[in-house]
C-alpha cells in the first residue's frame, strides 16, 4: 500500500469514526436538552444543577451508544477499567460543559431560558472536543495493528495447509489468545 493510499485509508477511517461519534453525540445532545429543559421548568432546581442532572442522564445513554455502536470494534477487555475511565473523562466533560453555563449564569447574570440554552450548547461543544479526544485515546482503545496482522497471517498460513484436527484447535487457541490480549499504553 502506498503512503498516499495509507493516508487516505486513515482519513476515511477517522471520518467514519467522527460520523458515528457525532450520531451518538447528537442523540446525547437531544437527551441532554430535553432533560435540561424539563427539569428546569418542572422543578425548582437552579439552572446549573438542572444542567448537571441532564448531563448525567445523557452520559449514561452516550456510553451505550459509544460502546455498542461507535467503538464496537475496539478492545473489549477490561470493561471495569473502560467504564471507570469513561466516567472520569465524562466528569471532566461535565465540569467543562456546566462551567460555561455557570460563568454565564452567575458571572454575567444571563439566566433567561434562551441564554441558558445557548450557553449550555456552547459548553457541550467545548466538552465534546475534549470527550472525543479522551474517549478515543484512553477509553475505547484500538487493538494494536501489529498483533492483528500477525494473527491474520497465521490464519492465512493455516488455511493454505490441509486442516488437521490439531491445527484447527491450535488456530482456535491463537484466536482466543488474540482476543484476550490486553492493550498496553
Amino acid at each position: 500500500m502506498s503512503e498516499r493510499s495509507a493516508l487516505r485509508a486513515r482519513l476515511d477511517a477517522l471520518a467514519r469514526e467522527l460520523m458515528k461519534f457525532g450520531a451518538v453525540g447528537g442523540a446525547g445532545v437531544l437527551v441532554n436538552f430535553v432533560v435540561f429543559n424539563l427539569v428546569r421548568h418542572l422543578t425548582e432546581l437552579p439552572v446549573v444543577r438542572a444542567s448537571v442532572v441532564a448531563t448525567v442522564v445523557a452520559t449514561g445513554t452516550n456510553y451505550l451508544g459509544y460502546r455498542y455502536f461507535t467503538y464496537r470494534d475496539r478492545d473489549k477487555n477490561g470493561r471495569t477499567k473502560e467504564l471507570t475511565l469513561f466516567l472520569l473523562f465524562s466528569v471532566v466533560g461535565l465540569v467543562i460543559e456546566n462551567g460555561v453555563l455557570y460563568v454565564a449564569t452567575y458571572g454575567f447574570g444571563w439566566d433567561t431560558s434562551l441564554q441558558s440554552n445557548v450557553f449550555k450548547f456552547l459548553g457541550i461543544g467545548l466538552a465534546t472536543l475534549f470527550r472525543f479526544w479522551s474517549y478515543r485515546t484512553w477509553v475505547f482503545r484500538a487493538l494494536p495493528a501489529r498483533e492483528a496482522v500477525e494473527t491474520a497471517e497465521s490464519f492465512l498460513a493455516e488455511g493454505a495447509r490441509p486442516q488437521r484436527a490439531g491445527a484447527a484447535s491450535a488456530a482456535a487457541e491463537r484466536a482466543r489468545d488474540y482476543s484476550a490480549a490486553r492493550v498496553r499504553p
